[in-house]
């Protein structure tokens, strides 16, 4: 289940107690469902009780307990829990990551790719300046990942306005010049330094590219040992749910023209599979099992996420580095 897909289903249980004279409230159209944080506990949790409370005339708790039973009935969630003054965390189906699973790896590049903008033409008017270049062919790569199409020009007033490169970027080279200038946040002055370019933790970029490598040498040994990817149930839960908040962020970087936004997923979907990818082969005499199966195609599907973000923001993912 993907966080727009709980987000439904939370959505869902607020309207049966609302229709069930069980709190009575406008249902909103939108409620967010992110990893939980300090304290919080499961896969997802979400502040609709918090943000319901106040028009329901009850303490945000209330509201939550209210919601509990729907939610632990919806199709998909083992456990729900109450934390805090009224945040729901909520507990998945392990089942669940494994269907994402296979649908990340049957989908591929396209993964969260969809046609929420189909239809629509944005006009991009920008200034005669290298990073406004560079973050308008991404934005117009991302949005065109939605079913959009963008036009751009050259003009003012512009509506596309980054801050300006210091200097010349082009000497990094193209990927590490449009990673300088396509990471940092539009209203962020982009650093031209060959920090860009050095194979080290530091350097966010190496992460992201050195992550995805190194999906691709797991499958290629596991081929070696006589095995292949298999989804099934396994740990990893940070790495699943940052999978399933693919397409979110997708969409969001379309919307608010933000590559920077795809960038930094990028950067923390690497640093999770980073972490998962020691368990992945089997070690010394042992076997290989489903464990390791399942392990090995959540390596891959992280991997093609990375390839596939990178590639939107124009920027190579090789296979071997």
């Amino acid at each position: 289940m993907t966080p727009v897909e709980l987000s439904r289903t939370v959505l869902h249980a607020v309207r049966r107690a609302v229709d069930g004279g069980e709190l009575s409230v406008a249902v909103p159209e939108r409620v967010v469902v992110a990893p939980p944080g300090p304290g919080g506990c499961g896969d997802y949790a979400t502040n609709v009780a918090l943000q319901l409370a106040r028009p329901a005339g009850r303490p945000p708790r209330q509201v939550a307990e209210v919601l509990l039973p729907h939610l632990v009935r919806a199709e998909g969630v083992t456990d729900v829990a109450i934390t805090g003054p009224g945040f729901l965390n909520i507990s998945l189906d392990r089942d669940a990551g494994a269907e994402l699973v296979r649908k990340v790896l049957r989908e591929g590049a396209r993964y969260g790719h969809s046609d929420a903008l189909a239809g629509q033409v944005t006009e991009l008017r920008v200034p005669y300046e290298v990073r406004a270049e560079v973050v308008a062919d991404a934005v117009a790569r991302i949005a065109a990942s939605q079913g959009g199409r963008t036009e751009v020009s050259h003009g003012e007033p512009a509506d596309l306005r980054p801050v300006p490169a210091p200097e010349d970027p082009m000497p990094l080279g193209p990927d590490a010049a449009r990673w300088a200038l396509l990471h940092p946040a539009p209203h962020d002055r982009p650093r031209i330094t060959a920090d860009h370019l050095v194979q080290r933790e530091s350097n966010p970029l190496f992460r992201v590219r050195y992550a995805h490598a190194r999906t691709r040498a797991l499958s290629r040994n596991a081929a070696d040992l006589g095995f292949a990817a298999e989804p099934g149930p396994v740990g990893g839960h940070d790495v699943v749910a940052l999978l399933a908040d693919h397409p979110r962020i997708l969409a969001a970087s379309a919307a608010h023209r933000a590559p920077d936004r795809l960038a930094r997923h990028l950067v923390t979907v690497a640093d999770a599979v980073l972490a998962l990818l020691p368990g992945v082969l089997p070690r010394g005499e042992e076997k290989p099992s489903a464990a390791h199966r399942a392990r090995l195609a959540l390596a891959e599907a992280a991997g093609t996420v990375l390839a596939g973000g990178l590639s939107l923001l124009g920027i190579d993912a090789p296979d071997h580095l």
